[in-house]
């Protein structure tokens, strides 16, 4: 190593997004404009928030437990925000280099790979909801003081330690293209935002973001939680997916308006599609027990089967701006599913319902709050949603059979785990990790 010769001392941060939505990887030395692959264990597939390792499809651990890769190319290589460290997260592919049924961010690129084979490439945009807890000397956790914090605040009375400047320098220095940053209806509660890009790139985003933003906060005695539900007595915290769809001239086929009358077959396909498939969606989106504490009547959730133009009390909201803003935006979803999954899911409902042309049913007219047009919701709990995961062969089928059946049996053995833990405990369950 020569004295001018920096890269020689810089790191590779290779990572991935697993079942529970948990960043894993490994760090490995740098090879400058180069691609490569980091091997891990497939039974990370099998284990749970609590470290077990339990033997579900696809994990393998009674298999001999063998490895699987996360394949990165030179242009996955992107500015990290440690020292010396640079960032690429890896497509997971088994030993036989044939892709891993169980990675998202691979089902993502079939669900956008099947809209381009319809003439319509995807963009997407996500919103983020998180709380924050000050971390105590034993380890505690209590809310964030937050002197005169309300929605849209900014400034040092919504954030007196300052940690969302942190990471807003910290963000754009690596390259993240903040839309907006501020806090939320309640305290402490923020909202974070990306702009939109084309799907892959928008959720790898997210992905690093929601992990940069945790650990900046950590670094400020904090702890920021994106878990749906973690204050009972206060408002939940969601994931909204916006998509539109480009055509093959590059312009956005999804049309806005003020009613339904103003939008066209495809926008209105879309949204039939996640009407049809609403109670299997929450098997994916709503993927814990604490998901159930925030999809509840007059939440503002995404609970009920519902559409309607700027309504914030419906699942999908559709847009009441035309050309190049107009989207679809689905709100049901939560942070403890993985964010390539999640959209995957949401692009596969909507692509169903272009395909099938499903019957739409009528726009909401009721508030969501005391009133209400809609009869039909998501389960009451994570056992029946995935009941009605499980039945919807269809989404099943498109989202990926491998991936579903590794998620239902994760997921059916949390729902045990979980039986008996109500309020901190049920909240400590999830807290550290999502």
């Amino acid at each position: 190593m020569t004295g001018n010769d920096s890269s020689a001392m810089e790191r590779l941060r290779v990572l991935f997004c697993d079942h529970l939505a948990i960043a894993r990887g490994k760090y490995v030395p740098l090879r400058p404009g180069r691609g490569g692959a980091a091997r891990f264990c497939r039974g990370t597939f099998g284990v749970t928030y609590e470290k077990e390792l339990i033997p579900v499809p696809g994990a393998m651990v009674l298999e001999g437990l063998p490895d699987m890769e996360a394949v990165y190319r030179a242009e996955d290589v992107r500015p990290g925000w440690q020292p010396g460290t640079r960032i690429a997260i890896g497509d997971l592919k088994a030993n036989d280099g044939t892709p891993l049924p169980m990675c998202g961010r691979t089902a993502l690129k079939k669900a956008v790979a099947d809209w381009q084979a319809l003439g319509y490439t995807p963009m997407v945009g996500i919103e983020l909801e998180a709380y924050v807890f000050q971390i105590g000397g034993d380890g505690s956790l209590t809310p964030y003081e937050t002197p005169s914090a309300h929605v849209y605040a900014t400034g040092p009375f919504a954030d007196p330690r300052g940690f969302t400047d942190t990471l807003w320098d910290k963000a754009c220095a690596a390259g993240f293209r903040i839309d907006s940053l501020n806090t939320e209806y309640d305290s402490p509660q923020f909202e974070l935002t990306l702009t939109y890009d084309h799907a892959v790139r928008a959720v790898d985003d997210i992905f690093l973001f929601r992990l940069l933003a945790r650990e900046v906060a950590f670094q400020h005695g904090l702890l920021l939680t994106f878990m749906p539900k973690p204050v009972l007595t206060t408002g939940g915290s969601g994931v909204h997916v916006n998509f539109s769809l480009n055509n093959t001239e590059g312009r956005n086929a999804i049309s806005g308006g003020a009613d339904a009358s103003q939008f066209n077959e495809l926008t209105l396909a879309c949204t039939a599609g996640l009407m049809h498939h609403h109670p299997a969606l929450a098997g994916l989106l709503a993927p814990s027990a604490n998901s159930y504490q925030r999809l509840q009547p007059a939440s503002l959730s995404g609970f009920w089967q519902n559409w309607a133009v700027d309504h914030r009390g419906v699942t999908v909201r559709l847009s009441a701006e035309a050309g190049p803003a107009a989207r679809i935006e689905h709100r049901m979803g939560d942070a403890c599913a993985n964010p390539y999954t999640h959209t995957a899911a949401v692009l596969q409902a909507a692509r169903l319902g272009w395909i099938h042309r499903y019957a739409l049913q009528p726009a909401e007219t009721g508030d969501c709050l005391e009133n209400k047009d809609a009869t039909r919701s998501v389960a009451p709990d994570l056992a029946g949603a995935l009941d009605a995961l499980e039945a919807d062969t269809a989404l099943v089928q498109a989202v990926g059979e491998g991936l579903v059946a590794n998620h239902v049996g994760m997921k059916r053995h949390e729902i045990t785990r979980t039986a008996a833990l109500a309020g901190d405990a049920l909240r400590d369950y999830y807290i550290r990790f999502i």
